[in-house]
């Protein structure tokens, strides 16, 4: 407590001087909210003279962990001018993305970090980098005895986590290919069940994994935030092993597709289709699991995961934009138990509004419905973006 006062004052100045400079350096350039084409609030100046950040809030209803939170992050945005290569063809470069998170949801789960997702522009490598620590109470479920509800297990999971990935661009920008490496250490709180959750390992409670991997991408999306057009393909793996430190051995594979079309003039289409596996003896909370908007995260896992969703943005208004989205997944343990359990939707709808029309950078809320919950995201760029 006797910190607590020195400690606010430290955050508030430093708070007060990233302001200023912002400002400062914003007059420079006589930066304004209003875009000079159609005279709307815009905050692409402002990003790229004043050194400005967005703060995206989100409101959490998640039900693995409780229900109900909130979550800020705020992100500076850096704009990269074009470079023209030797043979003159002229090579676009993605912006800077710095930014943190902190979240604290109902049931007392928290998380704390910081990424940043760059281009080192000579030798034509783009990187990633994820920092953070996180107390977190989830929910796990598993079927002990067919014909009956899945039954949950909350557990509590206090965890550090560090992520990087380095892709080299070849001579066609648009394919790069690199390592990548993940670090996760967990200890797993197991609070006193009647009946002990079937799928946790004895040394899942105190586990370290350290995997090492590759990935190789097409990436051809006009822009990274909210793509009007272009595909994205991605194969990427992580071996664990203990010659890398891990406690355990096992294998993961990913194969991404995300793809936008124009459909009319107002009308874009948009695909993804995403398939993983895992092999070997991953701990049961790095198996596969259905990433889709409406439903819950580790509802549905496996060591297969299968997941296909398609979405409709309509812009219907100067800025303003309708969408709409469903889904189809399915997680199993074996392929020839690929579908014996039914198949996982979800669907919903939501808006846009263009925040940053030099970045094609837009923002909004979706609403989703799965078999089981609603829930609401607030989208900064694309629930798809990668």
């Amino acid at each position: 407590m006797k910190n607590k006062k020195p400690t606010s004052k430290i955050i508030l100045f430093s708070l007060w001087m990233l302001l200023s400079f912002s400002f400062l350096n914003a007059q420079k350039h006589q930066v304004v909210f209003k875009d000079s084409l159609d005279g709307a609030f815009d905050l692409s100046d402002f990003l790229i003279y004043a050194n400005g950040f967005i703060v995206v809030p989100t409101i959490i209803t998640e039900p693995a962990v409780g229900g109900f939170g909130g979550a800020v992050a705020p992100i500076f945005l850096k704009k990269r001018a074009p470079v023209i290569e030797e043979d003159g063809t002229k090579r676009f470069v993605n912006p800077d993305i710095t930014g943190g998170i902190g979240m604290y949801t109902a049931n007392k789960s928290w998380m704390g970090g910081a990424f940043r997702s760059s281009t080192l522009v000579k030798p034509k490598i783009l990187y990633r980098v994820f920092a953070a620590y996180g107390d977190m109470n989830l929910s796990f479920y598993a079927n002990n005895l067919p014909n009956q509800a899945d039954q949950e297990f909350k557990l509590n999971f206090k965890s550090t986590i560090f992520y990087t990935q380095w892709l080299k661009q070849f001579k066609n920008a648009k394919w790069s290919a690199g390592p990548q490496y993940l670090f996760l250490n967990s200890k797993i709180n197991l609070p006193d069940f009647n009946l002990p959750p079937p799928f946790v390992d004895p040394k899942d409670i105190k586990s370290t994994i350290s995997q090492l991997g590759g990935a190789v991408q097409f990436d051809g999306r006009d822009n990274i935030f909210t793509p009007d057009k272009g595909i994205r393909v991605q194969a990427d793996f992580f071996w664990s092993d203990k010659a890398l430190g891990s406690d355990y051995q096992a294998w993961r594979i990913n194969l991404s597709t995300i793809g936008y079309y124009p459909l009319a003039k107002k009308l874009i289409g948009g695909l993804r289709i995403e398939g993983e596996q895992a092999l070997g003896s991953p701990p049961f909370y790095l198996k596969p699991g259905i990433n889709l908007r409406g439903i819950p995260a580790a509802r549905y896992m496996g060591n297969t995961s299968i997941v296909a969703e398609g979405e409709l943005r309509w812009d219907v208004y100067r800025r303003w934009s309708v969408m709409g989205f469903g889904g189809l997944a399915s997680a199993f343990d074996d392929w020839d138990k690929a579908f014996a359990k039914p198949v996982v939707y979800s669907y919903g709808s939501g808006f846009r509004y263009l925040l940053a029309r030099k970045f094609k950078l837009r923002m909004g809320v979706d609403i989703a419905k799965g078999p089981e919950d609603w829930a609401y995201y607030i989208v900064f760029g694309s629930n798809w973006m990668r």
